[in-house]
């Protein structure tokens, strides 16, 4: 596949990042401009500017996901062993790892038995399933989502936690202070980067990110917030709110996700501070792969090319756009062996320093 770059020399790039900037409508699908009503910021420097649009929808997230957490709830990253097996080369624990004080999240931690030294390291975020972390970690379900284990296979660290209230993990947020699961999602994954980057097994520089469905729009939400993933995959993660089933956003609003999208915006994407245009925007320039199927039943794929088509211009802008990847196979709701072999690729690049293509 041939890929075209556009190159900018230094002045060129500074000014049109400062006309870009300067464009508030092209941060959000519904057209209102992210933190007010220019959006605009008085710093001079681009550089600046960027960082304060970055500030402006991470705010808008947490107005409907609910707060993120300050630093005062974290602690040190400490993992408990619960049970050890060997998979081939692949030594895979099941382990409960601390999030915050009083929780423990279970998880599986994988990784080849014969390393030679610190490893990228890949966060693994499984689907909706009962079985949670088992999945991505090849102990249960569908053999296209067992990624943690694939990827540990081809050299690298994996962590497969559970969402609250999957497998393992029986947990009510609400009861405990976050207004939404999302949000306490976010914060376990954030745990869990601290977790991987404690472990000597794992260079701490070189930290992915990977999801199907739920997991992929989780990948997503925490590589926004954090920026200490390098690359993310979302597999069949999202489309634009306003092409959610036919924008209604009540799949969005139960208590596993974000309720405030009902009770505060009223599941209406018109009053949505934020689209997944914005989520992207948020991780730009780092490197994305977007697996959206042609025959996505969950996601139709045209709201994913809104979100991808209105966050290529920041790339461009960074001089980044092969770092915004999409494939679009002809498939459903799936995750397919030549699918997963391009995303493992395009993690290979980014976390190792290999082609992404053979």
């Amino acid at each position: 596949m041939k890929k075209i770059c556009y190159l900018l020399s230094a002045p060129l790039l500074f000014m049109a990042l400062q006309a870009f900037l300067a464009r508030p409508e092209l941060f959000s699908l519904n057209g209102s401009p992210i933190g007010g009503a220019s959006g605009r910021h008085p710093a001079n420097r681009p550089a600046e500017q960027w960082e304060a649009k970055r500030t402006r929808i991470l705010a808008a997230m947490q107005t409907v996901m609910g707060p993120l957490p300050n630093a005062a709830k974290k602690v040190a990253p400490a993992f408990q062993l619960l049970r050890e097996e060997s998979v081939g080369n692949i030594r895979r624990r099941l382990i409960t790892y601390v999030s915050e004080k009083d929780d423990r999240v279970p998880a599986y931690l994988l990784m080849p038995q014969d390393l030679s030294g610190p490893a990228p390291a890949v966060l693994c975020l499984h689907q909706t399933t009962e079985t949670g972390k088992g999945e991505p970690a090849g102990v249960s379900g569908s053999a296209n989502l067992h990624y943690a284990l694939e990827l540990a296979d081809r050299g690298y660290v994996t962590l497969a936690p559970d969402y609250p209230n999957f497998g393992d993990y029986d947990y009510d947020p609400y009861q405990h202070g976050y207004q939404s699961a999302t949000m306490k999602g976010v914060w376990n994954h954030i745990a869990a980067i601290d977790l991987l980057q404690s472990l000597s097994e794992v260079d701490p520089l070189r930290i992915g990110c990977i999801g199907h469905s739920l997991g992929g729009h989780n990948a997503l939400f925490v590589s926004a917030f954090d920026r200490r993933i390098k690359a993310v995959v979302s597999s069949c993660g999202f489309n634009s709110f306003f092409k959610y089933s036919g924008g209604d956003l009540t799949g969005w609003s139960h208590r596993g996700y974000m309720p405030r999208i009902a009770a505060v915006f009223d599941k209406d994407p018109a009053k949505m501070p934020f689209d997944f245009s914005d989520v992207l925007i948020a991780i730009a320039p780092r490197a994305v792969f977007i697996n959206a199927p042609l025959r996505d039943d969950n996601f139709e794929v045209s709201g994913v090319f809104d979100c991808v088509d209105a966050a290529k211009p920041v790339y461009t802008l960074f001089q980044a756009n092969d770092k915004l990847i999409m494939v679009n196979p002809d498939t459903g709701h799936d995750f397919p062996p030549e699918i997963r072999e391009a995303a493992y690729r395009f993690l290979d690049r980014e976390l190792k320093g290999k082609p992404a293509e053979p």
